[in-house]
């Protein structure tokens, strides 16, 4: 059976360094590779990993481009917010959804949207 083991999104951008920046320095990821003549670089924060890439000559645009967001989940959804509301610029402030969810938002120096969620079970858990 196929099964798939993950997911590492290449985020494309135009200025390699300040996105590696962002990245390290408000959302505490690390530097796991990089290579300038590609102009790509791979960063993780605990079990979530992502690549940092510039277009290359392989990777045209067919018109739609990337429209959605991201969505982390992660614990202590309170303190993240309290960490970045002031970091980054804010897409929403922190709010518990009807959907059981505690969570915001905030845009990364590329324009991509990055949300940061906790189940609301999970909030006050000590486990």
């Amino acid at each position: 059976m196929i099964e798939f083991t993950g997911l590492r999104p290449i985020l494309w951008t135009e200025n390699l360094d300040e996105t590696i920046g962002f990245y390290m320095h408000v959302l505490g990821f690390t530097l796991m590779a990089r290579n300038d003549e590609w102009e790509w670089a791979s960063l993780r924060k605990d079990e979530v990993h992502i690549m940092i890439s510039q277009p290359n000559k392989h990777e045209k645009n067919h018109g739609i481009g990337f429209t959605g967001s991201f969505y982390f989940n992660v614990n202590h959804v309170d303190d993240l917010w309290e960490d970045l509301k002031t970091k980054a610029d804010v897409c929403y402030e922190i709010e518990t959804f009807e959907w059981g969810m505690r969570e915001f938002a905030i845009y990364d120096n590329n324009g991509y949207i990055l949300q940061f969620g906790e189940p609301v079970d999970n909030i006050g858990n000590t486990e």
